[in-house]
């Protein structure tokens, strides 16, 4: 039996972007709207139309009177729901992020708005009552040069940005909450991204301390999809005024939104790794850009990219002056890790310290404080080489690095496929000896637990985090990123194995060196209260410099303007086209490069970077970089963006992953 449809009277074509995955469908097709679908046929609303012959998701952008297309038009085969869940401002949002990274509008709107969960959109709301505007005290911002203003502009609606230099032992939760605060009373949204969910539970206790409970939202992978969208559904109806989450919240749905923050920007979790790889960092500033709000990114540190935010002028300082820094800064010393010392201390030897070091945790301990002992890696051994000729030990089988998980474990473990290796010998020279390339967290806490006998051994590092130590004698063993917070905070820290963070093959090895030190040292008590921060390195490496005169914008000064000189992002926008080598030069050849790219490579994909999808295992993988200046950084992701969907078309070559700005270039 044929189904007659009539079509809607008024405006009956609409105008949806399918969910497709294919770069080259990536562009608008238009379908007849119902009389009986109209009413709920509304721009922004998840609808399902037939493309090719089968179902797919959709979204409505526009409806129209009449249509480009000249042949026959489809009907909507359904209306998912009348929820408007794609607003004007996020829709802006994701067109400018897809133009950003080279990306499609779907890749990006999977990022931006979560999957429709039913039950959680007919629930019933629940009216809230008005937001009774409060004072909201802000003393601390005194401290900065700036601060005053700065939260004196929020509450008046303008749109000021700033780069927060946030002071040793600042409680930045409620830093961030008090400026979000003063926006939320003057009327509008606050949207705050963290790195992770403890950053998240820390900021959102300190939020309801200013504003009330039901209008502070926090949105974080980990709640499970009905809550997610359930909060979600109360951001983008205007409930909530101060919202809080990890990367993908930056495009949440924020009306009339006044601020956007970000916390701890030089965070790898901020880095989407999903297509079209977008940063947190660069969304919220787009967005900011976009709606003509305030922006803030604060951290202990700063990144070469947010300091080309101030360099430029798009965005001014908040530091304190080098006074108030001394006084509120531990005391960092530098050491060298003398074989000599150890000689003359076995504790020394045993704990893999210097003297000076054990001097300063003891006198710590004595007066009842915790000492914290930040190591780079967690496990027991998570490397091993040959004791003879130093050769890393590799697994047989898919030549990952071998660690051992433990002291009475019966053989090597392999960290990248889990097979276990009971009998080791070098593939090198035969040698069956073998020595630690990096101690672990869990071997560094049994050193550490003979060195200081009768001292409480906390260990917090993967999915053992602690979150707060008691202000009491204990020996704190924590990798960079799960430190607790201590009580009163730490008497001493003891910053270990430093090598292993500086001495990686990495771009921002030194930045994001000095971010984790500096996290570290910032839970450290003052210099006047007896705080000392031990770092085992060679005190004239500038990065080590950086955290003994604690000056973060002076490294990030020096970290910019060295890359500028050899032509390395943020000074510069740089795309990584990975895949085999003649699909990355079919799509380079077709592409219409701006004429000041310089293409560079092809060189191994790097080590640790994820192959692209669709490959065969088997199949060589190669790297090509291609750099412009910044003010052609659209042109060049431009180019590459219709280059891909034209290759996508043709189906005559392998698939090719495009990166605009990697984290890790190689």
């Amino acid at each position: 039996m044929t189904i007659t449809r009539q079509a809607a009277e008024h405006e009956p074509v609409a105008r949806v972007l399918p969910m497709l995955t294919v770069p080259h469908l990536d562009r608008e097709f238009d379908y007849l709207v119902s009389a009986e679908q109209s009413d709920d046929a509304q721009p922004g609303v998840r609808v399902r139309v037939r493309f090719h012959g089968r179902l797919v998701d959709a979204f409505i952008l526009e409806r129209r009177s009449d249509t480009d297309h000249v042949g026959k038009l489809g009907w909507l085969e359904k209306v998912v729901s009348a929820e408007c869940v794609l607003t004007h401002d996020v829709r802006r949002l994701v067109d400018a992020v897809a133009a950003r990274y080279a990306g499609t509008r779907p890749d990006v709107l999977r990022l931006a708005v979560p999957p429709r969960h039913a039950n959680a959109e007919k629930k019933i709301r629940e009216p809230l009552a008005p937001l009774t505007p409060a004072t909201v005290e802000t003393p601390a911002w005194q401290a900065y040069s700036g601060g005053p203003q700065f939260i004196a502009a929020l509450g008046d609606g303008r749109a000021a940005r700033a780069v927060w230099q946030a002071l040793p032992g600042e409680s930045w939760p409620q830093r961030l909450a008090e400026a979000g605060a003063v926006t939320v009373h003057s009327g509008r949204g606050v949207l705050a991204v963290v790195p992770d969910q403890r950053d998240i539970d820390t900021l959102h206790a300190a939020a309801v301390e200013h504003v009330d409970a039901d209008r502070v939202v926090a949105l974080s992978a980990g709640l499970g999809p009905a809550e997610r969208y359930r909060r979600w559904l109360a951001v983008l109806r205007g409930d909530a005024r101060f919202v809080i989450g990890t990367r993908s919240a930056v495009f949440a749905p924020v009306a009339d939104l006044g601020l956007v923050m970000l916390w701890d920007d030089g965070d790898d979790s901020l880095s989407e790794p999903r297509a079209p790889y977008p940063h947190a960092r660069e969304v919220a500033m787009l967005r900011a850009h976009q709606v003509r709000c305030a922006a803030m990114i604060g951290g202990y540190a700063r990144t070469a990219e947010a300091h080309a935010l101030v360099h430029s002028g798009w965005a001014h300082d908040l530091t304190a002056t080098r006074q108030t820094v001394r006084v509120h800064s531990p005391r960092v010393i530098a050491l060298e890790d003398s074989a000599y010392a150890q000689e003359r201390d076995p504790a020394a030897r045993t704990a893999r310290l210097p003297t000076v070091a054990l001097d300063a945790a003891r006198k710590a301990l004595a007066g009842d404080a915790p000492v914290l002992v930040q190591v780079p890696r967690r496990g027991y051994v998570p490397a091993l080489a040959c004791a003879r000729c130093r050769s890393v030990a590799r697994c047989r089988h898919c030549t990952g690095p071998l660690s051992l998980p433990g002291r009475d474990a019966p053989g090597a473990l392999c960290r990248w496929c889990g097979r276990e290796e009971p009998a080791l010998r070098c593939t090198r020279c035969g040698s069956d000896a073998v020595r630690a390339v990096v101690v672990g967290a869990r071997r560094t806490a049994e050193e550490l637990g003979r060195a200081f006998p009768g001292t409480p051994v906390v260990t917090s590092g993967g999915d053992d985090a602690v979150a707060t130590v008691p202000q009491r004698a204990a020996v704190v063993v924590a990798t960079p990123g799960v430190e607790p917070r201590a009580d009163g905070g730490y008497g001493a820290a003891l910053l270990l194995d430093t090598w292993a963070l500086l001495g990686r093959q990495d771009l921002r090895a030194a930045e994001d060196a000095l971010r984790r030190w500096m996290a570290a040292a910032a839970l450290v008590r003052s210099r006047a209260d007896g705080g000392v921060v031990a770092v085992v390195a060679d005190s004239s490496i500038p990065t080590v410099q950086a955290l003994i005169r604690w000056d973060p914008v002076g490294h990030a000064e020096s970290e910019l303007a060295s890359r500028g000189e050899v032509g390395l992002p943020p000074a510069v926008h740089m795309a990584a086209v990975d895949g085999p080598s003649q699909a990355v030069n079919a799509l380079l050849g077709a592409a219409a490069l701006p004429q000041t790219a310089d293409v560079l490579g092809p060189v191994d994909l790097p080590l640790g970077a994820r192959r692209p999808a669709g490959l065969d295992t088997d199949m060589p993988v190669n790297r090509m970089l291609v750099r412009v200046p910044r003010d052609d950084g659209l042109a060049l992701a431009a180019a590459l963006r219709r280059a891909t969907a034209v290759q996508s078309a043709r189906h005559d070559q392998e698939p090719v992953r495009v990166q605009i700005d990697p984290l890790h270039i190689g």
